[in-house]
């Protein structure tokens, strides 16, 4: 493992978020365990407990654990009054005819869980949440967002089809502030600390996610990345793995994004599925703007990550006509990559709006994050250049 120093991070974090920021972190922090073990045994046998949503993307029990873990962490240690949450994961499904088995899935998940939280720093229940109080703490990220006030976003498992893959996926949570992301924490399960190899598979490359025992001596991977608007700051700190005792700040060391701005050099990325974003309107712009590496692909948020720690330097996603891009899949990510030092806006160079409920409203045909000011100016104009000849 590389080496990092336990820097004071609160000295470089405002004052006004220090309290919401440790504790994000480890409620997300939580929720990566608790992922990594599903996954594991997901991976290894058949699970009954794989759904799938409305816009017909697979969700399985981990949504709505992670959910009920964030909702009840957040709550008890910020007070459930000042606490609300927009969340992808509506409880009523949990409600139907035929969920009962699910729930109790769920509410053992939880439980089993929230024992670990002094493990964290945090206080666990005094005796364990009951079905109805599990279904409280879900219910209570039922918030439709907005222009004022204080609110939370939380993606539970974002890049759902990755954590059924073994691959990527990301837990996700934001602090939004008056309609603007003022913290940002990605959990990110399966993306190591120490920047890794690439490897070619079909014309693109991926990052090389292998899983294996939790028991393993090598098992050092994943990491969560997170930041404060204004500080000038990102971090990452590695997962708590085995029996390891949570110490704030975790051995967080400062990520900044690469320094790249010769397209040539540059690496971008973009979503894995096709129906996510056009892959051949990304690549027509890559060529005109002269970037030659291959396309890094990657399911979630951790796209994001990629660009904030400088393993990538140029994020571009262009959705097909009618889809609406909303805040839990971009409010985290926005906030880190901007601290880290890159820049994020739709393609007409404007700030992305998490004012107007729970989608990016006014998008202006797509999102493209950049390491630095230079190369995302260059990205625009290519998009500019190239948009009258697409089909999007």
């Amino acid at each position: 493992m590389e080496d990092y120093n336990n820097t004071a991070v609160e000295s470089v974090v405002s004052d006004k978020y220090v309290k919401e920021l440790e504790v994000a972190v480890k409620a997300v922090q939580m929720a990566c365990l608790l992922c990594q073990r599903i996954q594991q045994t997901l991976l290894s046998k058949t699970n009954d407990h794989v759904q799938s949503k409305d816009d017909n993307s697979p969700v399985t029990i981990a949504d709505w654990s992670v959910q009920g873990i964030v909702s009840w962490v957040l709550s008890e240690a910020l007070g459930s009054d000042f606490v609300s949450i927009v969340a992808e994961e509506d409880v009523q499904a949990l409600s139907k005819v035929g969920a009962f088995g699910l729930l109790e899935a769920i509410v053992k998940t939880v439980n089993e869980c929230l024992a670990e939280a002094p493990r964290f720093g945090l206080r666990a229940p005094v005796m364990a949440l009951s079905t109805s109080e599990v279904l409280e703490a879900i219910d209570r990220c039922n918030s439709m967002g907005g222009s004022s006030g204080r609110f939370w976003v939380l993606d539970p498992v974002d890049g759902t089809l990755g954590f059924l893959r073994g691959d990527q996926y990301a837990i996700a949570l934001a602090l939004i502030e008056d309609g603007e992301p003022v913290l940002g924490v990605l959990g990110c399960p399966n993306y190591p600390v120490k920047k890794e190899c690439l490897s070619y598979h079909n014309g693109y490359r991926r990052i090389i996610s292998r899983l294996t025992s939790l028991s393993s001596e090598s098992w050092d991977r994943g990491c969560v990345v997170y930041a404060s608007k204004d500080c000038g700051n990102a971090w990452m700190q590695p997962l708590l793995h085995k029996e390891k005792i949570f110490i704030w700040p975790n051995s967080a060391r400062q990520i900044k994004v690469s320094t790249v701005d010769n397209p040539a050099l540059a690496t971008f990325c973009e979503p894995v599925e096709k129906a996510n974003s056009s892959h051949s309107f990304t690549a027509g712009v890559a060529h005109s703007v002269g970037l030659r590496n291959q396309p890094l692909r990657i399911h979630s948020m951790v796209k994001y990550a990629a660009i904030a720690r400088g393993d990538a330097e140029v994020f571009m996603k262009f959705a097909r006509a009618g889809y609406k891009e909303k805040i839990w899949d971009h409010a985290a990510g926005v906030v880190i990559v901007q601290e880290a030092g890159g820049v994020v806006t739709d393609a007409g160079g404007h700030p992305l709006c998490f004012s107007k409920g729970m989608y990016l409203e006014g998008l202006d045909r797509g999102i493209i994050a950049c390491a630095g000011a230079r190369l995302h100016e260059k990205i625009v104009k290519a998009v500019d250049a190239s948009w009258n000849s697409s089909s999007l």
